[in-house]
């Protein structure tokens, strides 16, 4: 990892002061591209890609869900296994006021505010992940038990294959 070329990010920074091995990977960010534009770029299985998304429940209280990036959320079974009536993802406008990231740079690293974060369950299987490191064009990869250890991200069958 090149220091020097490492954004600092509230997410990187929220990875260093943890002292989280991770490593940077850089790529030509795409308007509306998504996980499937990164994980080609990168050359990696889209399904190690991970996406942040914000969410919010019937009360407008927000939540992030981190999904394989070729999987959807299933809002009725979350909404379900998190006990509220339903779910939906925010608008851009929303999801950067509650995470502090633009939409396409989302990170669950070093949120604005401290949100209850879900991670599908067969994400903690994979031997790496790829996740936004809070900027467009930026992700890093690392062990995926970070997610619980760092995030006490919960694990939840929501995958809805694409």
């Amino acid at each position: 990892m090149s220091s020097a070329r490492v954004p600092s990010t509230p997410a990187v920074l929220a990875l260093r002061a943890a002292k989280i091995e991770f490593t940077a990977h850089f790529y030509t960010y795409e308007e509306k591209g998504g996980t499937a534009v990164s994980s080609r770029e990168l050359g990696v299985d889209e399904h190690a890609v991970i996406k942040t998304l914000v969410m919010v429940d019937d009360t407008a209280a927000p939540l992030i869900v981190l999904m394989h990036g070729d999987n959807k959320v299933s809002t009725k079974a979350l909404a379900r296994v998190i006990g509220v009536k339903s779910v939906e993802t925010c608008t851009p406008e929303v999801a950067q006021r509650h995470s502090g990231y633009r939409v396409g740079g989302t990170s669950p690293f070093g949120t604005r505010k401290k949100l209850p974060i879900y991670v599908e369950r067969t994400v903690m299987t994979l031997a790496q992940i790829y996740i936004n490191g809070g900027s467009r064009g930026f992700l890093v990869r690392m062990a995926p038990e970070v997610l619980t250890r760092l995030l006490n991200a919960q694990p939840v069958d929501v995958a809805i294959a694409q």
